[in-house]
């Protein structure tokens, strides 16, 4: 098996611009639920305005990563730099006003509300977060539905709503963990859509999915197993390295 790669783990030099900014960087990172101890000292840099992948099979440690970056594990160790700020040790509710947020898989609406309701509860936690009509026009279904209850939508409309209320917080930086899970094609399209319009706009994105649908968005992709980053992957690489994408990721 490849050993995990640690110090240097950003793409060649060639592959980034010469004003890029670092928004975030992991290094040595390990994370537990309980006595479980999950990640094994990951790194992983992410640079402004990049769509970044984590791959791997289930239980690889995917979601986990987004979670630690979050806070919101039992307890991790090693260093988070967000925007050059250490935050391993800080809480999710000051983590989350760095202009940081979070789709979960399970999308965690609020189900007796209805569209805009959902819309107008989120916090605020960084200047630029969209207005609900610029969410409308993202979103033309939650339009339609915007007096729905949340129990009253599609899984579909569910995992849209779930992206709309964290785009109208502010933030920048956007955790995204498996939000294609179980969508029809014509949902899954046009979440392809949405994340290619938010890299137009300068957001950064980390996605825990499947390579069919986040390696034509991705700038890179980092392949995690056992806790650990073993490939890093830039997007022109990902047909030529396809044979060892598949061995990695296949049961």
């Amino acid at each position: 098996m490849n050993q995990p790669r640690h110090e240097d783990q950003s793409a060649a030099p060639s592959q980034i611009a010469d004003n890029a900014e670092e928004h975030l960087c992991i290094r040595d990172l390990h994370a537990y639920y309980g006595e479980s101890h999950i990640l094994h000292g990951l790194n992983i840099k992410v640079w402004r305005g990049d769509v970044v992948t984590l791959l791997g099979r289930n239980g690889a440690g995917r979601s986990t990563t987004l979670r630690a970056i979050l806070g919101l594990v039992d307890k991790r160790s090693g260093s988070i730099l967000l925007n050059g700020t250490e935050t391993v040790r800080l809480p999710p509710y000051r983590i989350a006003r760095l202009g940081i947020a979070f789709c979960p898989e399970e999308r965690a609406i609020f189900a007796s509300l209805n569209v805009e309701e959902n819309l107008m509860l989120p916090p605020i936690v960084g200047t630029g977060g969209m207005s609900v009509e610029e969410i409308y026009s993202l979103f033309p279904n939650l339009a339609e539905r915007r007096k729905s209850q949340g129990t009253r939508l599609s899984g579909g409309e569910q995992q849209m709503l779930a992206i709309a209320r964290i785009l109208r917080t502010g933030a920048d930086l956007l955790l995204l963990d498996e939000i294609t899970e179980g969508l029809a094609p014509v949902i899954v399209e046009r979440l392809s859509e949405v994340i290619a319009l938010l890299k137009q706009r300068r957001y950064t994105i980390v996605l825990a999915e499947q390579p069919s649908f986040a390696a034509p968005l991705a700038d890179r992709n980092y392949i995690i197993e056992h806790g650990q980053v073993v490939e890093e992957i830039a997007a022109e690489e990902m047909e030529e390295k396809h044979e060892l994408v598949e061995s990695y990721l296949s049961v």
